[in-house]
């Protein structure tokens, strides 16, 4: 079935949906406490899933060509991520480090932060989350290489199933020169790990 093809369920019937939760979990959903507990949960998803009314890839096409010359590794570092695993919705939170060797032009940092933040809140895998960012830099601001590093602790794992917590897990997605050439890589991953 196509996206446009399926019909968003109403506000109404996710809040119903909520109070079924409740009651399936074994509480009263009438119970003071959870009241307000199926608008709260609706009003928290529509922010926290809110990648899916916006494309992330729209934040950079405004860019800067005046860059005096500058042709080295731009890397931010330490974005927070939020996002839920597509398998238990249950979410990863951890912190991407994106960076790329400009060809031409560059974008402004926040633009990046609000790449990660727009992909990050949709439902998936990390492997995807890191795949989407890198592909998205790469076909928009048409760079020399770009890297993405996502490193996250996940809900799915630490609080059920194998109950290990701490256990992060690493995904990166390098594109161009900062795959091919070992210099420019072997660059970006010290940034990525030393950049204080």
């Amino acid at each position: 079935m196509s996206e446009q093809s399926r019909k968003k369920p109403t506000e109404e019937q996710a809040l119903a949906a909520v109070r079924t939760l409740i009651e399936w979990a074994g509480d009263d959903p009438d119970r003071e406490g959870l009241l307000d507990t199926p608008r709260r949960v609706v009003k928290a998803y529509r922010e926290l899933f809110a990648g899916y009314e916006s494309d992330p890839r729209e934040y950079l096409e405004r860019t800067f060509e005046e860059v005096g010359g500058y042709d080295e590794l731009v890397l931010l570092r330490d974005i927070r991520v939020v996002s839920f695993c597509e398998h238990h919705m249950l979410p990863f939170l951890g912190r991407a480090h994106v960076g790329y060797l400009p060809n031409d032009r560059v974008v402004g940092i926040s633009k990046l932060a609000r790449v990660v933040h727009g992909f990050a809140r949709r439902l998936q895998i990390q492997e995807k989350l890191t795949a989407e960012i890198a592909d998205a830099i790469h076909d928009i601001l048409k760079p020399k290489g770009v890297g993405v590093v996502i490193v996250s602790e996940h809900s799915c794992m630490t609080m059920r199933g194998v109950n290990t917590p701490g256990s992060k897990l690493t995904t990166s997605h390098l594109l161009g020169q900062v795959r091919d050439d070992p210099r420019t890589r072997q660059e970006f991953f010290d940034l990525v790990r030393n950049g204080d």
